[in-house]
């Protein structure tokens, strides 16, 4: 795809689905959200994250496979738009209202990149988990979840406090766990 290229998109998306609605809750979570985003440092897509968290606390596994839709958007819009964000300083004065509205447009990129997850996440991952405990069906899910280059070398004391992190939402919710 070049850049002057579209993406092509379907024509029906649900940017407020069941998956948006439960990044929405565990974005609530400070200790959640800031650990979501130190992976995200390191190469994470917080994407598959929440993806394979919601799959664990329904019970399914996750593959790692997505749907390519989901890896161009993530690559072509929403990486673009962090990527402009986060160049321009926090406390530059005259630049502050195009980075907040940078920041806004990224929110509604990852509203779409889920949506887009959204529409295939089930037929892609079809398999119910055989385990019985949430925070370990989201354990292997979150080791699917992980980038290639770091699934060897991520602690795994850091990979099960973000399972259980996000174990801890779906007790607190009305998701079945």
């Amino acid at each position: 795809m070049t850049q002057t290229d579209s993406l092509t998109l379907p024509a029906l998306m649900e940017p407020d689905n069941p998956l948006w609605r439960y990044a929405l809750a565990c974005w609530q979570k400070p200790d959640l959200a800031e650990t979501c985003l130190m992976l995200q440092a390191q190469g994470w897509s917080v994407t598959r994250i929440l993806c394979a968290g919601w799959l664990g606390v329904n019970g399914r596994t996750f593959t790692g496979i997505e749907d390519a839709k989901v890896t161009e958007w993530r690559e072509h819009v929403t990486g673009r738009i962090r990527a402009a964000r986060k160049s321009i300083p926090r406390d530059h004065g005259p630049t502050h209202e195009f980075r907040s509205a940078l920041a806004k447009a990224e929110l509604q990129a990852e509203q779409t990149e889920l949506a887009l997850a959204w529409q295939t996440l089930y037929e892609r991952n079809p398999d119910v988990a055989s385990m019985h405990n949430c925070t370990t069906v989201i354990v292997q899910n979150l080791l699917s979840a992980a980038p290639l280059t770091t699934r060897e070398t991520q602690p795994m004391t850091q990979i099960t406090k973000l399972a259980s992190l996000l174990a801890e939402h779906s007790q607190r919710s009305t998701e079945p766990c």
